[in-house]
Parts: C-alpha cells; structure tokens; sequence
C-alpha cells in the first residue's frame, strides 16, 4: 500500500512549535492555529508503508502519514500550494467539534422540507388527473424511495470528509470545473427562493383583516406588477426568513429541529379537523382511477420523473447538512424517513383537499385559501405559524443553502456564507416571482421542474467518480490546490471528461423540455418519452459517458492519500 508523508516548509513566518500546538490545543477552527503564509507550500513526498501501521490526521490540509516508514522507493515528488481563492471558514471542512447534526437533525431537516405548501397538494394533483387516492401517493413514495439512493449515496462523502458541495464537485469537474455544477444549482434555488417568499408573504395577505385588505394599499400598481400591500407582505416574509439565514447553519439547524414537532402537530389538527367536519374520508377513499392501464402507466412515469424532480436539487447539495452529521449512521437513518414523512404529508393533502369538497362544496386545494375559509382569530394565528414554519423551513434549507455555497466557492475571499445568502435573497427579489406567477404559473413550475430534471447528469458524474473511479478515497488537501501536479487539476482546472458528459447527457432531454414550455410545436415520439424520463436518461447516460471516458483517457487516478474526517466504519 502507497501512503504518503507530508512535510510542512513555513518559509516566510516558521513556527517550530505548529505540530505541537495541532494535537495539544486544538481550536474549533478547521486549520492549524498558525496560518499558512499565502506563499507558504506544501512539499509531498510519497513512501511505502506497511498497511497495518496507525495513522492520525494532522492538519485538514495535511494527509493521513504513517507514524513510521519500513521501506521507500525513488518516486517523484510534487509540491502544492494551498491556494487562498479556494477557501474560507465556510468552505474549510468541518472539524469534529461541528459535527452537531444526529440522526433526529437529519430528520428533522427533512420534515421541515417535506411540509410545505408545494408538497401539499402533490398527491392531489395526480388524482385530478385520473389517478385513485392510493395511486397518488404510492406515485410519490416510489418516487422518494428511488431519490433515497441518490441522496444517502452524495450524502456520504460530506460525512466521511467534512466537504461541501462545491468542493466535492472539484473531485470529478475539477478545481475550476467545478463552479458550473454549483451555479447551476445555484441558479434553480434563486429561482424557488423568489417563490416561496411569495408564497409567504402571500399566507400573511390572505390572512390579513378585510378592512386591510380592502384599503386603497391593496390596488394594484403597473409599474410594480403587484399591490403595495402584497409587495409589503412579501418583503416581510422575506426579512424573516433572512434573519434567521443570518444565524448560518447553527440558526437553520435550530430553526429545523424545534419546527419539526410544531409542524407535525399542525399538520394532525389539520387532518384531524378535516376527518370531524367531513365526517370520514368515505369521499376520498371512493375515489377510484379514471384511467385504463395503457393511460395510467403514461401518466405515471412522467408523474414518477416529476416527483423525483421535486427534490433532485437536494440530491445534488445534501453533502451542504451531511457534512455536520455526527456519523454515517446518524445521516443515513436520518434521511431514511424521507420517503415516509412524503408519503404521510401529500395523504394528509389528499384527504384534506377532498374533505373541502364535502364541507364547502367544492374543492379547495391551496392550503393558505383554505385557512382563510375556515376564519376565526385562532385559527388565523395557527394559519400564519403553519404556513410561515413551512414555507421558511422548506425556503431556507433548500433554496439558501446551495447558492450560497456555490457564490462562496466562485470567490471564497468576496463571499461569504452570509454574504452569498443576502445575495440569494436579491437575487429571488429579482426575479420578480409574483409576475411569474401571475402571469404563466403552470410555465414557472414546468420550467423549475424540468432544470431540476437537467441537474440529473450532475449527480450522475459526481457519483461514478467517487464510487466507481475513486473509490470513496479522496486527498482532502489536493481538493484546495493549485497546483498543476494535482489530482483534481485536470486540464486548467476542468475535467473535460466530466464536461462533455455533462453536455451529452442534457442534449437529449433539451427537445422535450422546448415543446414542453411551447416553443417547438411538436417533436419525434421517442423524445417525448427521453423528456418524460428525463432525471432517469440523464442521470444514467452521463454517468456511464464520464466513466467510460475516464477509462478510456486512463484518468483512474493515482493512488491518493486517504484523510477522512471520519473512519470508513463509521
């Protein structure tokens, strides 16, 4: 077995006594108390070592050395510098002191995301196209079971490493590659952010007083595209959400851990009240399919790629909450309930959304509309709890989390996680949601939806190089150099393997998503299904595609010194 041994040359500002202070005063900072002179470099030089011999981890950018060498060879030797545009505190990996995050974080992460008003009616959107109640929802727990793979499986090296998503795409698209993959999830969450602020701050209208809601602040403005009042409403929402994002990951942790059991009660008085007023949900279980078997399995499919879509965006950035775990055991178990707490919630949607049709006599399938139908003081208190606790813990972890990385990660010495997540927040301003909405609703969310299904390709690539190529065994320290002698250095920075099957994998699906927002009239039948299959095509085609380039260009790298943050039996 290779292991290597790193030797550390402060050339500038030496400090005899870094080693010592490393293991005998350890901060909770991810690096040495002394910090590395920007010209300081990093001097590796492989040996051989017996593989049974201990190892320990010195530094986060040193690698895991053998306490003593039994033999040694001519080899070559490389240097690296640690390079000051590839890190910050917020990109350093995590130090044991962060790993807060138990398998009930985990969960509670997830019950924060899963409860929301998107989520709410998913289940009822398929019945209303032909499908019976449990054929709805079995739709979106198959749905949930298969993204379970992809999310445990990325979720895995923030755990093992510490890193995030950012720095572990620079393993597979390269240290400079890897900001296209960031942004361009990055760019989806911008997009949802505007809208679920909206949807926010649209809870806070709906439930306002009528004599509010009738006053001249509520008359429509052109040039503003919107009421004084809503805009207001929303801005609110929107300072809300951001002063909890202010708090960084310590603040969104603690706002998903405590919300979690809040929502879950809600969301039980909410079945529970819709059960007692309808008297039973005789009128939902009598819903039976309108589909013969040939209509039901072409509606499921494109339904089934939908669903994944829906949280494929996570699947991409979970490495964002893993890398805080305590344990592999704690993220697994933690994220295992996913497809339980989706199927749960959109029964929960269905069986309420029918029940309105008993109570009031007609469907009511927005949540926030339907809190504004029952009236009464406590019910518009609870209302506005709900609502704002879902929105902001769906909002905040799944469209904050990743742009805000990615901004850091494309200048960690400009940004920084609170300044990428200010960003984020105007950016979603920008985007001007309530004209979107307002103006082609049914466009935004195929739009959303179908990039979200072009993010396939992404996960394809970074999980063939870590466990087909890689092999689960990353240099920590190489992920943050320079250098042109290191493994994640590529071609200038890019992993033109990675690139090209990034492109060939969203080429297919492109023709689809065109005649889907209606600018091609009509295309092959053979494209129609790639499209409505698309996180599947993409995900598979550009994985198989980067593993056989790599193969064929001999990229399976050299062997690598292995410094994870935690032990692989972890």
């Amino acid at each position: 077995m290779v292991s290597k041994s790193l030797s550390l040359h402060l050339h500038h500002n030496p400090h005899p006594s870094l080693t010592s202070a490393i293991y005998q005063n350890p901060r909770p900072s991810h690096f040495p108390t002394t910090p590395l002179h920007p010209y300081t470099k990093l001097t590796l030089t492989p040996h051989l070592s017996h593989p049974s011999l201990p190892k320990r981890r010195c530094s986060i950018f040193t690698t895991m050395a053998s306490s003593q060498s039994t033999s040694s060879s001519k080899v070559d030797e490389f240097e690296f510098e640690p390079h000051p545009t590839l890190t910050n505190d917020d990109l350093k990996p995590t130090t044991p002191q962060q790993r807060t995050f138990t398998w009930w974080e985990m969960a509670s992460l997830w019950i924060g995301l899963v409860v929301g008003v998107p989520s709410f009616y998913l289940a009822g959107s398929l019945v209303d196209l032909g499908m019976a109640w449990w054929q709805g929802i079995a739709t979106v727990v198959t749905a949930n079971i298969i993204l379970l793979f992809p999310l445990i499986l990325t979720g895995h090296p923030g755990t093992r490493y510490g890193i995030s998503f950012p720095v572990l795409a620079r393993c597979s698209f390269g240290i400079r590659g890897a900001h296209i993959p960031t942004l361009l999830r990055a760019f989806v969450g911008c997009g949802w952010y505007g809208i679920e602020t909206w949807i926010g701050g649209e809870a806070i209208f709906l439930l306002l007083p009528k004599f509010i809601k009738d006053s001249t602040f509520s008359k429509l403005l052109p040039w503003l595209g919107t009421s004084p009042l809503e805009f207001a409403c929303f801005i609110a929402f929107w300072l809300a959400q951001l002063t909890i994002v202010w708090r960084g990951m310590d603040g969104i942790r603690d706002l998903e851990k405590y919300s979690a059991p809040i929502l879950i009660i809600l969301t039980s008085w909410f079945l529970i009240w819709a059960y007692v007023k309808a008297g039973g949900f005789g009128y939902m279980l009598s819903l039976s399919s309108r589909l013969s078997s040939s209509q039901f399995w072409s509606l499921f499919f494109p339904s089934l790629t939908a669903n994944i879509s829906f949280w494929a965006t996570l699947a991409l950035n979970i490495p964002d909450f893993t890398r805080y775990a305590k344990s592999q055991t704690d993220q697994v178990i933690g994220q295992a309930g996913l497809p339980i707490f989706m199927g749960a919630f959109t029964f929960v949607g269905l069986a309420v959304t029918c029940s309105t049709k008993v109570i009031f006599g007609r469907v009511i399938s927005n949540p926030i509309q339907l809190l504004g139908q029952i009236g009464g003081f406590t019910t518009m208190i609870l209302a506005i709890v709900g609502i704002s606790l879902a929105v902001i813990t769906t909002n905040i972890a799944a469209n904050v989390v990743a742009p805000a990385n990615a901004l850091v990660n494309l200048s960690p010495s400009k940004f920084t996680f609170r300044r990428g997540a200010l960003l984020t927040a105007l950016l979603g301003i920008a985007f001007q949601p309530w004209r979107l909405l307002k103006s082609s609703e049914s466009f935004v969310y195929t739009w959303l939806v179908g990039y979200s299904a072009l993010l396939g390709p992404i996960g394809g690539i970074i999980l063939t190089d870590y466990y087909l190529i890689r092999q689960t065994n990353l240099s920590i320290k190489e992920l943050y150099s320079l250098s042109p002698y290191g493994a994640y250095y590529y071609s200038g920075g890019y992993n033109l393997a990675a690139m090209a099957a990034l492109i060939i994998g969203i080429l297919p699906v492109i023709p689809g998503f065109l005649q889907n927002v209606g600018i091609l009239s009509s295309i092959p039948n053979s494209l129609v299904v790639i499209y409505n299959n698309a996180w599947f095509v993409s995900f598979f085609s550009a994985g198989f595609l980067y593993w056989l380039l790599s193969s064929l260009t001999g990229k399976q790298n050299r062997p690598l010194p292995v410094d994870p943050l935690l032990p692989s039996t972890n």
